[in-house]
């Protein structure tokens, strides 16, 4: 039990195959009361139901600081301490650099890299009172190849945009005890992306892959077991690639 008695907070987690799904019933089972947050309230609660007892569903965009700051509100006020925020809330959109229209790059920027910085103004203050937090930040692979699989430029932007700001933010707060980290998932099977693959794509794109197979959202989780959990109280400011070795730099 990695972490018992812990709250942890999961932004993006009702989707029933996703990696924030995985990553609430991983941390579930390792005695965490999870709090999942997500734009649909219903889907959330649900969620957070089929973990069992002791586990909560919100509704917030976390692009919005009005909503994250209520979401979080009423985890305090629930729990009353937070140890653990994932940032895992994101979009993506497969569109070529001439085809981003500026809807498009906010809609993509304002969920993985605005999400990712009121989430955490929220949750920093608490964490800082308790001398102790973990804040792992979901960027992706496609941030350091320079695109991805599916992904536009706006997206890999976006998820570069995460890793810088989870370094600073990690060497800032260190000394308050909070530590932030960040994963970079290669291709992961989801339903957005199984979705998208016929079977020829999927056999090339696995040929590059130096461990023959795609991701599966628990290794993802099992990532940010890791980083969550006191196991890597001696680590900030890290990126830590689960890609099955799609990238090695």
């Amino acid at each position: 039990m990695l972490l018992q008695g812990k709250v942890a907070i999961i932004t993006g987690a009702a989707s029933a195959r996703g990696i924030g799904r995985a990553t609430a019933t991983t941390f579930a089972q390792h005695g965490a009361h999870v709090v999942i947050i997500d734009l649909d309230e219903s889907a959330a609660r649900d969620a957070a139901a089929s973990l069992g007892e002791g586990h909560l569903g919100l509704a917030a965009n976390v692009a919005d600081e009005a909503q994250v700051q209520q979401a979080v509100a009423k985890v305090i006020e629930h729990y009353g301490r937070i140890d653990v925020l994932i940032n895992n809330a994101g979009i993506t959109q497969p569109l070529k650099t001439l085809d981003i229209r500026p809807s498009d790059y906010d809609k993509v920027l304002d969920v993985s890299l605005r999400g990712t910085l009121l989430m955490s103004q929220a949750v920093i203050p608490l964490m800082r009172q308790q001398s102790a937090g973990s804040i792992v930040c979901m960027s992706s692979v496609s941030a350091q190849r320079g695109g991805g699989i599916f992904g536009g430029p706006h997206y890999s932007a976006a998820k570069a945009g995460v890793l810088g700001l989870g370094k600073a933010m990690a060497r800032e707060l260190g000394p308050d005890n909070i530590r932030v980290n960040s994963i970079t998932p290669g291709l992961i099977h989801t339903d957005i992306t199984g979705g998208l693959m016929q079977d020829e794509r999927r056999h090339a794109i696995i040929e590059g892959i130096p461990l023959g197979r795609l991701g599966a959202a628990q290794d993802v989780a099992n990532a940010a077991l890791f980083l969550a959990s006191d196991l890597s109280s001696y680590l900030t400011g890290i990126t830590l690639d689960v890609n099955g070795g799609m990238l090695i730099h």
